[in-house]
């Protein structure tokens, strides 16, 4: 109720019994008679009294509960500004959350990223294990076969031993019988001789002689030496011993000669050297345009020389559904100088680069095919590794973030000190075909590039600043 109600409501409530008063104060003179009736109008006046006194009580309840309602508004004010400020609060909570979430599976990612890393390491060991326990099995079985022959030779050259005093015994009995003959013959014709015989005198005991008194006093009954060779092979019923000019190991295995190691020569015209100087993880060169279509052939060429214990990362290619789909790194390869050769996580193969370990100029070419999945390794000019069934069928896809010297955890970034390459590259180049050894003999002896080169170092489109590039006129003089 508002301010002017309520002032006439009081002046009603006083009005009214002012009238009342007087009225009763008029008939009071005139009708004394009428007791009754002001009776009644007295006690009329007491309930309106009552009334009165009820209605200002509730006046006053009234009045107090629109001061309360004064109150309640303001606690509601406080009460809306409390919950601004709490859900100020909760939005600044739910912000650090999301932030320490974002990190949470950032660090989820890398995790997940070691794990596979260490299950391909874990693999490599089981592989490396494998090859190693077939190698000292295989080497076992030589080391038999080769003990084998040495017995067999051994048991040959005795029988031939054998052979050859049995027949100096057969040649002493000849001659005893020879001089027997010729004392009967002189006896026969005393004082005359045979012609062109000479008296021998009378044979003593025979003496067994050793092979060597066979081999010095009797040179004229040893056989030829090749002779002698067909005749051990005859008795050992084996093949002939090798030449005399063959190279033997100290086992006994025929040692293979090896040519000397191609180096760099005088190779020279191949463009800018790029020098990687230490494992920093600015230290990377940005390729682009990457692959514009997709790969089902891959041929990857480059002069590499290496700086440090370990190749690191040649080449890493990402895309956002694999940050592996093809890597070139040698950093968690359990043999020093192997590189892991990765198309499509996990699928890889180990590959030997242990003559890259040696600080000079290595030319290197690796091949796949996704034809019954081969692949091969040149390295200068030499087939050091190949195989197949690897990713068979496969098909690398366009678009993706590919950069040289370290390998990518996510595209574009995620580099790690421990993953760099270092060292220097120089004449880089990719092919979407896979090269013949006539063409990778070329490029290992610097002749014209191969056509159809889809990318090379003249693609660099970004340089970490620590990449040192220089001009060589041959790759010997380059520092």
């Amino acid at each position: 109720m508002g301010w002017p109600g309520r002032m006439t409501l009081s002046l009603l409530l006083v009005l009214v019994p002012m009238y009342l008063h007087g009225a009763s104060l008029q008939k009071a003179g005139s009708a004394g008679q009428r007791k009754p009736f002001f009776e009644r109008l007295r006690r009329l006046e007491e309930q309106f009294r009552s009334f009165q006194e009820v209605t200002l009580t509730q006046l006053k309840g009234i009045a107090n509960n629109y001061n309360m309602s004064y109150d309640i508004d303001a606690q509601l004010q406080s009460l809306a500004e409390e919950s601004q400020a709490v859900a100020l609060t909760v939005n600044r909570s739910q912000a650090a959350i999301q932030g320490d979430l974002a990190h949470l599976k950032a660090w989820v990612r890398k995790t997940q990223h070691r794990s596979r890393k260490m299950g391909m390491r874990l693999q490599a060991l089981d592989l490396a294990l494998t090859e190693k326990t077939r190698q000292w099995v295989q080497a076992g079985k030589e080391q038999k076969t080769q003990r084998d022959v040495i017995s067999g030779l051994a048991l040959g050259t005795q029988a031939l031993q054998d052979a050859l005093v049995s027949l100096t015994h057969q040649v002493h009995s000849q001659g005893a019988r020879l001089a027997a003959l010729e004392g009967q013959l002189q006896m026969a014709s005393p004082g005359t001789a045979a012609p062109g015989w000479t008296p021998a005198p009378t044979p003593a005991q025979p003496v067994h002689p050793g092979p060597l008194m066979l081999l010095t006093d009797r040179q004229d009954l040893a056989p030829h030496p090749t002779e002698s060779r067909d005749f051990t092979a005859h008795l050992l019923g084996t093949q002939k011993p090798p030449a005399p000019s063959s190279h033997w190991a100290p086992g006994g295995a025929a040692a293979v000669p090896r040519d000397p190691p191609q180096g760099s020569g005088e190779v020279c015209n191949l463009g800018p050297v790029f020098t990687f100087p230490d494992a920093s993880p600015e230290n990377v060169i940005f390729l682009s345009p990457s692959f514009l279509t997709a790969l089902r052939a891959l041929s990857f060429c480059s002069w590499v020389r290496t700086s440090s214990g370990h190749l690191g990362t040649l080449l890493s290619y990402a895309t956002e559904e694999n940050d592996n789909k093809v890597v070139l790194h040698g950093r968690d390869s359990l043999i020093p100088g192997s590189l892991h050769f990765v198309i499509g996580d996990p699928a890889f193969r180990e590959l030997p680069l242990q003559l890259l370990l040696d600080g000079q100029w290595h030319h290197i070419c690796i091949i796949w095919t996704s034809v019954q999945g081969k692949y091969w390794l040149h390295v200068d000019r030499r087939l050091v590794a190949t195989g197949s069934h690897f990713r068979e069928g496969y098909e690398i896809p366009p678009g993706g973030s590919l950069v040289l010297g370290q390998e990518q955890d996510s595209v574009g970034g995620g580099f790690d000190r421990s993953e760099a390459f270092v060292g220097s590259m120089s004449g880089l180049a990719i092919w979407d075909r896979a090269l013949v050894p006539g063409e990778v003999a070329n490029l290992a002896i610097g002749k014209e590039l191969p056509t159809g080169a889809i990318l090379t170092l003249a693609n660099a489109s970004w340089v970490g600043k620590f990449v040192q590039r220089a001009n060589c006129t041959c790759l010997e003089l380059c520092p």
